[in-house]
């Protein structure tokens, strides 16, 4: 896979089916936590820079079932470089409950983790189908959008996130919607990202199957999780079961 920039990465050689348009990049990195506000003091601190508030995703009662658990979910945000970004994602306890567990696996985690990944793509549904022809199955894409401070709606189509159980990126399909990391986000540029698996060779067949490349150093073996190492301005701080500087 290649980050926005185009630049050559490690990892698996590419598999990208001709159907599935454009080659995939590194959309942003997700990390979800219980606790929203103690999060975000604690990532300012460590970082030196305050996250930006990016809006929320609509509330209980405004999504289609497969969507429930998104509701009232604020995000904030930070760039990486590239054309990608860092998504900070945890409940808004202001909004109701939504009809069914949170995404991301957010009603489970006992404190922040960095839970998955997304690529962007044009073509989802043909990219969802060659991924399906290659033994994976990345889920039905859904149609999405969320308020943004400015009052904006963005829309967008992705197949459902994961919630760290697996290495598989979800597929994210923007269409003619500006990007988030063109709104003068602050930058943290991404320096490595890493993950371990149980089964190295699992990890890289399911983004394989997809057309994605792996954007990080080769994947080792040991308890599944992603680790992503951000350049702040006190040094650099590593996300993974939580933050810590490095």
């Amino acid at each position: 896979m290649t980050r926005g920039s185009g630049s050559e990465e490690t990892g698996a050689p590419e598999a990208e089916p001709p159907e599935a348009g454009s080659p995939a990049v590194l959309d942003h990195l997700v990390h979800a936590t219980p606790d929203l506000d103690r999060t975000l003091a604690e990532i300012a601190g460590l970082t030196g820079v305050r996250p930006v508030p990016g809006g929320s995703h609509p509330g209980r009662g405004t999504l289609p079932h497969s969507l429930k658990g998104m509701g009232g979910a604020p995000i904030h945000l930070l760039g990486l470089g590239g054309g990608a970004y860092f998504e900070i994602i945890g409940p808004d306890p202001e909004q109701p409950t939504p009809d069914g567990p949170r995404w991301f696996g957010i009603d489970a985690l006992t404190g922040p983790r960095l839970v998955t990944w997304a690529v962007r793509v044009t073509g989802i549904t043909a990219r969802v189908a060659a991924a399906r022809a290659h033994g994976h199955d990345p889920g039905t894409p859904v149609a999405m959008s969320r308020r943004t401070p400015d009052g904006g709606r963005p829309a967008w189509q992705l197949t459902p996130p994961g919630t760290g159980a697996s290495l598989a990126p979800f597929l994210l399909d923007r269409g003619d919607t500006p990007h988030p990391s063109g709104s003068a986000l602050p930058v943290l540029p991404l320096v490595p990202l890493t993950a371990a698996h149980p089964d190295p060779g699992v990890a890289r067949a399911e983004p394989a199957a997809l057309g994605v490349r792996w954007p990080g150093e080769p994947v080792t073996a040991g308890p599944t999780g992603l680790t992503a190492v951000l350049a702040g301005r006190h040094g650099r701080v590593a996300f993974g079961r939580g933050a810590v500087a490095v």
